[in-house]
């Protein structure tokens, strides 16, 4: 081989150099993407913006950025009718605009510190905790879904959302491919989570149950049957008359689906809430537990329990009374 055909060939291994313009919008983009976070967090911080843009035209105020005084006077008016945690969440979502538009952050002000002291002071800061329901209420529910297309996709969203420990999103984000079967049930494979950010893969487990009625994996089974696809979203749209899609479901039909099973006190997040409940009620210790549900602490799991151990393990109930 001469020399000009090796210089061509060396050449073309050399990586290509891209523009000094794309190499900046390139940095810019993932600059952007580090503050913002993730897609879920990035449409309520949106969400939230748009209301305090709302609040500040309709009262005559400069828009963004804003005044420590006006949002001290915001988070005020949210006091009124909102909980601790949307308050929270609302400043979150103030103080990364401020930070991504390279403004000082007003959140950050004495001002707007001590009049968050107060309201966390009035409103307290303690989370509503969501339903958990019995596992006997839970199976009653279950027989009542009819084996249609749309109740086969819905007892396997149910089941797997409960003996998996999903959160919704999860749950929707799951594909056909991800679905392994075993011989003691099945492994369902999905990448990225709330706690895990940079789409690492994790795996969840489902066993078999001796009740057909009631197992994950035999629901599991029979929606992949109706299904009739190897790969795509799991979890779809079925529209009238049955008529299946490949459109995948959304996180908020979850929640419509949970409730129109179980009722309208719970929600998609009592899947979740009541797999921890239940599995530590019967004996699983708080490893097994997070091994589910992929919890980084043990702070979760006894939030999750905490009102159902005051009344089924506490001491008063061995004073001989």
């Amino acid at each position: 081989m001469d020399s000009s055909s090796t210089l061509e060939k060396s050449s073309q291994q050399l990586p290509v150099l891209i523009s000094r313009e794309e190499l900046t919008r390139r940095t810019a983009d993932f600059f952007t993407k580090g503050i913002e976070g993730s897609e879920n967090t990035r449409k309520a911080y949106l969400s939230d913006i748009k209301q305090l843009e709302e609040w500040l035209r309709h009262r005559e105020l400069p828009s963004l950025p804003i005044e420590p005084a006006a949002l001290a006077a915001y988070i005020s008016d949210l006091a009124a009718d909102r909980k601790w945690s949307t308050i929270s969440r609302r400043l979150a979502a103030i103080r990364q605009w401020h930070r991504l538009h390279k403004h000082p952050n007003p959140a950050a002000d004495e001002v707007v510190q001590i009049v968050m002291e107060g309201i966390k002071r009035t409103l307290g800061t303690e989370p509503e905790q969501c339903a958990a329901f019995d596992i006997e209420e839970y199976k009653a529910c279950l027989a009542l879904i009819p084996a249609t297309p749309t109740g086969l996709r819905d007892r396997a969203l149910l089941l797997a959302g409960f003996a998996g420990g999903f959160r919704r999103s999860e749950l929707v984000a799951l594909n056909i491919e991800g679905v392994k079967f075993t011989r003691e049930g099945a492994v369902l494979t999905y990448r990225g989570s709330k706690t895990n950010q940079y789409k690492k893969i994790e795996e969840k487990a489902l066993f078999f149950s001796p009740d057909p009625a009631t197992c994950p994996v035999r629901a599991m089974q029979d929606y992949l049957e109706v299904l009739d696809r190897v790969a795509g979203p799991l979890f779809v749209r079925i529209r009238k008359n049955e008529q299946i899609t490949e459109d995948r479901l959304s996180d908020k039909q979850v929640a419509r689906t949970t409730k129109a099973y179980l009722g309208d006190n719970y929600s998609a997040h009592s899947l979740r809430a009541s797999f921890v409940t239940i599995a530590k009620l019967n004996g699983a210790d708080d490893s097994q537990i997070m091994q589910q549900t992929k919890h980084r602490t043990r702070t979760m799991i006894d939030r999750y329990t905490r009102v159902q151990q005051v009344v089924r393990h506490n001491a008063a109930m061995k004073l001989g009374l």
